[in-house]
């Protein structure tokens, strides 16, 4: 007797599927294309936020205050930022917060503070991010500042460190004393990070920088790839460093 060789199954979902219409499939499959080249969700993606809070720049503390939400809003489709707030002021005081999910716990924090004079303290900044690093993955470090008054080849060295341990440092200048970005530039370059330059008067420019590093952080290379082409040109510049 000859015998009859069973048919696999199909299952339900894949019945489900040839019952689709042919446009129906199309649709499917172009929304599960643009899933796959999304960037990966990680759900817990750190990010330091610091900042000279001297006396110097109380006027662009303000309006930073404002921008980190921005930075919050663009990672949202990307899976969000978990975001530690640092700042230096006065006599060699030092602050870090909590980790927040949300901008407007750092608001808070942020609008209840006034500068006070007092030296640059980023040698104890990057060594707070090294010693956050190893309780947690930290992604990057943004610093927003307009002097340097340290040594910097001991400030080298911590982020020569930084950048084996694959945590960039973005280094936003207000204003353009010639000391300072020197020092930014080869900071930011040891780390693997990038550099860019601002003033009053592009406070825009802030903006979107801020925009374009959280995104990288929340997405990478790829995510940020994709927001610089729509950018102006201070991101895609700072895309161009990160490439190097």
């Amino acid at each position: 007797m000859k015998k009859i060789s069973k048919q696999p199954t199909a299952s339900s979902s894949e019945k489900k599927a040839d019952k689709l219409p042919v446009s129906s499939k199309t649709d499917v499959k172009k929304f599960l294309s643009k899933v796959a080249a999304l960037p990966h969700r990680t759900g817990d993606v750190r990010l330091i936020f610091s900042l000279d809070a001297t006396a110097s720049r109380q006027a662009t503390w303000d309006v930073a205050s404002q921008l980190q939400n921005e930075m919050f809003l663009s990672t949202q489709s990307l899976g969000g930022l978990n975001v530690q707030l640092c700042y230096f002021r006065g006599y060699g005081e030092f602050f870090s917060s909590d980790w927040h999910s949300t901008p407007d716990d750092l608001l808070r924090i942020m609008s209840g503070i006034h500068c006070q004079a007092g030296a640059t303290q980023l040698q104890r900044l990057l060594q707070h991010t090294i010693d956050e690093n190893h309780k947690k993955k930290i992604r990057c470090l943004i610093y927003i500042g307009d002097a340097m008054e340290e040594n910097v080849d001991v400030l080298a060295q911590q982020a020569g460190k930084l950048g084996l341990l694959n945590i960039p440092l973005f280094m936003f200048q207000e204003r353009g004393d010639p000391i300072a970005r020197a020092a930014f530039q080869e900071l930011s370059r040891l780390s693997g990070g990038a550099y860019s330059q601002f003033d009053s008067a592009s406070i825009n420019q802030l903006k979107d920088l801020l925009r374009a590093v959280a995104v990288y952080a929340a997405g990478g290379l790829k995510a940020l790839q994709d927001f610089s082409k729509d950018a102006t040109g201070s991101v895609k510049l700072l895309e161009q460093q990160l490439k190097r």
